[in-house]
């Protein structure tokens, strides 16, 4: 058996780089390692059969929240669910074409029912329409929305989902009834109402 003099004069640069490259390497395997199991720690949290509303309230930021909802969404069966980034998502947070292969854009609002959604969630995912190409824009949120929210969106032909209609999703989605999610997440806006000025 050789010595450690021997091995150190063999190896270019001797002994002391290849242990301090073999540690490096072994500390960029245990990081990777750690990654791969958070990640999946995070995947398994976010499972759409086992989250219930009290999680959905309980999530940390809205980001948690959209990443359950592209696991819900792609779960029901959607087809071409994509999550845009967190920055510069141009006012959508997810993308996906419905059962008649309409494009449509989502924005994900995760608010406690004491803070309504208000009109900035519409403009936002109705000006993200042009930038991914699509035809219906959709905003979902745990919480409400505040009358002139509900208003223009309205006008604008952007659907609302509010906490209710998640629960109803959520339901519909453990009792394996996708079509029925669906139909709640594809239904038509709600009918503009009249104007009340004349226009001139």
């Amino acid at each position: 058996m050789q010595n450690l003099g021997e091995w150190n004069e063999r190896l270019p640069g001797g002994a002391p780089i290849w242990i301090a490259a073999g540690a490096i390497l072994l500390l960029i395997l245990l990081v990777l390692r750690l990654n791969a199991l958070r990640r999946r720690r995070i995947r398994r949290q976010l499972d759409p059969r086992r989250i219930t509303m009290k999680e959905i309230d309980g999530m940390l930021d809205g980001s948690d929240f959209e990443r359950y909802l592209h696991r819900l969404f792609a779960e029901l069966g959607y087809e071409g669910v994509f999550k845009t980034n967190a920055s510069g998502d141009f006012g959508a947070d997810l993308i996906f074409d419905d059962r008649y292969g309409v494009r449509t854009v989502l924005q994900a609002k995760r608010y406690a029912a004491s803070n309504p959604v208000g009109l900035s969630a519409v403009q936002e995912v109705y000006g993200s329409k042009r930038v991914y190409g699509a035809q219906r824009a959709v905003v979902l949120t745990s919480g409400r929305y505040t009358g002139a929210c509900r208003k223009l969106a309205a006008y604008n032909e952007v659907v609302l989902l509010d906490r209710e209609d998640l629960e109803a999703i959520i339901a519909a989605f453990k009792s394996k009834r996708p079509e029925e999610a669906m139909e709640l997440i594809e239904r038509e806006p709600e009918e503009a109402p009249r104007e009340l000025e004349p226009r001139s």
